[in-house]
């Protein structure tokens, strides 16, 4: 395999490339004929995502092979990183090469305008693990879009501490008749979530923002009765800050707790069809639905990840970090949106303490770093060449 990238195209591979080291550790990388899928997985399993590239997204590209349909390797990303050191506004063309699908390492080669040229070797898998994701989102019943800087900004109330965060979506059409004017008509909740298992969890900052999407979100869509969701922030915030970097606006799809959330780039009007690119991120969600306040003492088991090519997970990272003073807010908050913040626990709309229970569903350990990993992953040749 063999490609060379230049221009936007180079900034947007950099984005994508600081995005998924942000959410796994290893760069699955799968090319064929008509384009190339970049995939990655956290180590609890409990986030994916994958980008495609089409043929036309790059200045050139080719199999190189006759013999070989498509190619498999895989590279760790802390290794692609390093290589991004030099900042890409001097970079004037990326070549990438495999010489062939039995090739032990992947050679970068980075062109720079001063005329000087880097080469970079990466110690690649030839064998990697695969995964495919199954998700119609079509059949999902909640959905919404929403810009970026927006996103950012309803963020911005929270506590920057904050691990995991819960969507209540529901039917602006039904909302509670004595709801008056604080939250009538908006049907969207963020709300905090702090595990209360954990110590010190009912003198933490707990936030709750009714939103109204009719003037907060581009689209938004709902069937049914309430559904929420609680994953993590983490990937969320990764996923933004590639978004906003490509100026696309973000697509989120749920169903109900338990279930995965989805989200996607949204091209404006476009369907995404004369974008050279595609990407998707899918997050596991906590099994207890936060609506559900008879279910608040329950502990339900791991559940274990299935290893075929359809990967469904229903669990959330560990790791949670107390909260740690208040967050920043926006200098320029929406009229259209509520917030809430109280320093002794959680509360319902009415007034009254609930309690909600961790559920013990996380799938694995956490996403840091293997720091026994081989550290002679990466070998780099520079040249100069002035003129």
């Amino acid at each position: 395999m063999e490609l060379s990238l230049s221009g936007n195209s180079l900034k947007t591979l950099h984005r994508c490339v600081t995005c998924f080291a942000r959410i796994g550790s290893e760069l699955v990388v799968h090319g064929s004929n008509s384009q190339l899928a970049f995939h990655t997985l956290n180590s609890s399993r409990s986030a994916y995502q994958s980008i495609t590239f089409r043929t036309d997204f790059f200045d050139s590209y080719s199999l190189l092979s006759s013999s070989s349909l498509e190619i498999r390797c895989s590279v760790l990303l802390k290794s692609v990183c390093s290589i991004f050191r030099t900042p890409v506004s001097s970079l004037s063309l990326l070549r990438i090469l495999l010489p062939s699908p039995e090739a032990s390492k992947l050679q970068w080669t980075l062109y720079c305008h001063n005329g000087a040229r880097k080469t970079y070797w990466i110690s690649c898998n030839v064998e990697p693990e695969i995964q495919n994701l199954s998700l119609d989102r079509r059949k999902l019943q909640t959905s919404f879009v929403v810009r970026p800087r927006d996103l950012t900004r309803l963020l911005s109330n929270f506590q920057s501490s904050l691990q995991e965060i819960t969507i209540i979506a529901t039917d602006p059409s039904t909302a509670p008749s004595d709801a008056g004017e604080e939250i009538g008509g908006k049907a969207v909740e963020f709300r905090s979530y702090i595990d209360p298992a954990k110590e010190n969890s009912d003198s933490t900052l707990h936030t709750q923002l009714w939103i109204d999407p009719v003037e907060e979100f581009l689209q938004y869509r709902h069937v049914g009765d309430p559904a929420d969701v609680t994953f993590s922030l983490k990937e969320l915030k990764a996923f933004l800050s590639f978004c906003e970097g490509c100026e696309v606006d973000i697509h989120l799809f749920f169903e109900k707790a338990g279930e995965p959330i989805l989200m996607a780039p949204k091209f404006g009007f476009d369907d995404g069809t004369n974008s050279g690119f595609d990407t998707k991120l899918v997050l596991a969600t906590m099994l207890i639905s936060q609506l559900n306040e008879t279910n608040a003492s329950d502990h339900p088991h791991a559940v274990p990840v299935p290893q075929g090519s359809d990967v469904r997970w229903n669990g959330s990272q560990s790791g949670h970090a107390k909260a740690a003073g208040p967050s920043p807010t926006s200098d320029h908050p929406s009229d259209y949106t509520k917030i809430w913040s109280d320093l002794s626990g959680r509360r319902d709309l009415k007034g009254n303490p609930s309690s909600q229970h961790h559920p013990s569903n996380w799938v694995g350990a956490g996403d840091d770093d293997d720091e026994d990993e081989d550290e002679d992953e990466l070998y780099n040749l520079i040249t100069a060449h002035y003129c």
